[in-house]
């Protein structure tokens, strides 16, 4: 396991649609290991492949003290309520904005060894498999955002100090997990 650099908005590979998982190997458990110690000391809710430049479906979480994963997956909302709440992104660091959200969500896919997975949440969890998801497809949270929104927030991040950098390495003295 290992701390791996996060793409920063503005790297292609957040844009790029991630390609699925096809071998359920050493190196699919190595990457989720990555991921998982990456989002730890970052002191993130959700961290994707393609964040840390690997273009496969994979994400990790972390929400109410559980730890998970999913490979391939498909999200499905359940029901028509959304949420408009607070969102951020490990590849937008120090950044929040309202996003709307559908409330409760069902995922499916699989887990490190190719066995099926289903995971069923609401409120934070369903806000971060959805964001997860999203950037499997290449899409970020400020995508989603009503225009008017989405301009105060990109002229927002346009003067952040990490602005045209390409990653950030997350550092903690104590692992948190």
């Amino acid at each position: 396991m290992s701390v791996t650099p996060i793409r920063l908005l503005g790297d292609p590979v957040l844009r790029t649609p991630a390609a699925p998982v096809v071998d359920f190997d050493q190196e699919l458990r190595r990457l989720v290991a990555d991921l998982t110690e990456t989002m730890f000391a970052a002191g993130g809710a959700g961290l994707a492949a393609p964040q840390i430049g690997v273009g496969l479906r994979v994400f990790t979480w972390f929400v109410d003290g559980e730890v998970g994963h999913l490979v391939n997956p498909q999200v499905t909302p359940v029901g028509e309520e959304t949420e408009e709440g607070p969102e951020g992104c490990l590849s937008i660091p120090g950044f929040t904005f309202d996003c709307r959200r559908h409330l409760y969500v069902a995922a499916t896919g699989f887990d490190l060894h190719g066995e099926p997975v289903r995971v069923e949440g609401s409120d934070l969890l369903a806000r971060a498999v959805q964001h997860e998801v999203d950037h499997l497809d290449g899409v970020l949270f400020v995508d989603r955002l009503d225009a008017e929104a989405r301009a105060v927030a990109l002229a927002a991040i346009g003067e952040a100090e990490w602005a045209g950098a390409g990653a950030w390495v997350p550092r903690v003295e104590v692992s948190p997990h």
